[in-house]
């Protein structure tokens, strides 16, 4: 795999775990019972999950999204086994892997 490209999915993984920190830490105040101080560092790592996107390469905004939504569902099935306990089934990983191939094609053709 070419090092740009492992750049660019590094910067997508760590955008993927603010952006689900940040919104688990509002789910479990509103959800889960939690402090309202889960709000403090949720709103953080919500902020530094936006910084983040802009640190991508400039192809626009939208191909960009696109192409990290891919990187994020994987990433929220990781979430949901490593933080919640929920273990995947294979409906899950099928349909992550279906949209990790299709942000591999969107990147693969306008990042390198």
């Amino acid at each position: 795999m070419p090092l740009w490209l492992l750049k660019a999915v590094a910067l997508f993984l760590v955008t993927a775990l603010c952006e689900i920190a940040g919104c688990f830490a509002f789910y479990a105040w509103a959800r889960s019972g939690r402090s309202v101080s889960w709000l403090v560092p949720g709103i953080g790592a919500l902020a530094v999950f936006a910084w983040l996107l802009t640190r991508h390469p400039d192809v626009g905004a939208g191909r960009t999204y696109a192409a990290y939504g891919g990187v994020y569902i994987v990433t929220s099935i990781l979430w949901l086994w490593a933080v919640e306990g929920i273990h995947p089934d294979h409906w899950d990983w099928v349909g992550a892997g279906l949209c990790v191939l299709g942000s591999l094609i969107i990147i693969a053709g306008h990042w390198n």
